[in-house]
């Protein structure tokens, strides 16, 4: 069964916007996903500049922001899930960006 009881098979993202305080997806099947930037830290802690540079994965299967190596699924957004990083795997990150 696919995620939350969802055919997932005909919903695509299609467009992203990452305000100040939320991500929005526009979806293919006509729905508008707006969920908490605080929910992804690489979001929340991106530049204006790093959160508008995206592309789509896998067809809008996904969403990718290469400037922050951050990774979100249609799927995870419709299922509520936030993001799984470690702490410690956060701190790595904003520290290896402070040194650049």
């Amino acid at each position: 069964m696919s995620t939350s009881g969802i055919d997932l098979k005909n919903t695509a993202a299609k467009g992203v916007m990452v305000g100040e305080d939320n991500l929005v997806v526009k979806l293919s099947d006509g729905r508008t996903i707006t969920v908490p930037v605080a929910w992804f830290p690489r979001l929340l802690h991106g530049t204006p500049s790093e959160r508008s540079n995206w592309r789509l994965i896998g067809s809008g299967e996904g969403i990718h922001w290469p400037d922050l190596d951050e990774d979100i699924s249609v799927a995870s957004l419709l299922a509520g899930r936030r993001s799984s990083e470690t702490g410690d795997s956060l701190r790595r990150w904003l520290g290896a960006r402070r040194v650049k």
